[in-house]
């Protein structure tokens, strides 16, 4: 189950994707089957090779890539992945709620 997010951070996390970006989005989120865990990053790309490239120099697996039809396809970050990826981004905001767009050099765009 997802909350803590709004209707407008979806939405931004959507453009950035649909602009060709890398948009990342946490949440708030629990799950049975993962009961240590409260938030969840999406990590999304319109280009599906691209976000699978990005997500092996991360050690993801092409195949842990979620396939949306919607084209949202994306990655789940949990738990110390997700830490990892954002010490790697310079991102000072704890986990929360937020929304990070980078373009196809990895660098990170306002």
């Amino acid at each position: 189950m997802a909350f803590g997010i709004t209707r407008k951070e979806i939405i931004i996390w959507k453009q950035a994707i649909d602009e060709g970006h890398f948009a990342f989005i946490t949440h708030y989120w629990l799950d049975d089957r993962f009961p240590n865990m409260n938030t969840v990053t999406k990590v999304g790309c319109k280009d599906l090779d691209k976000l699978a490239r990005w997500g092996q120099g991360h050690g993801l697996r092409k195949e842990w890539i979620h396939h949306r039809v919607d084209g949202y396809s994306h990655y789940d970050l949990l738990g110390s992945k997700q830490t990892e990826i954002f010490r790697l981004l310079g991102e000072k905001k704890q986990l929360g709620v937020f929304v990070i767009k980078m373009d196809e050099n990895w660098r990170l765009l306002q």
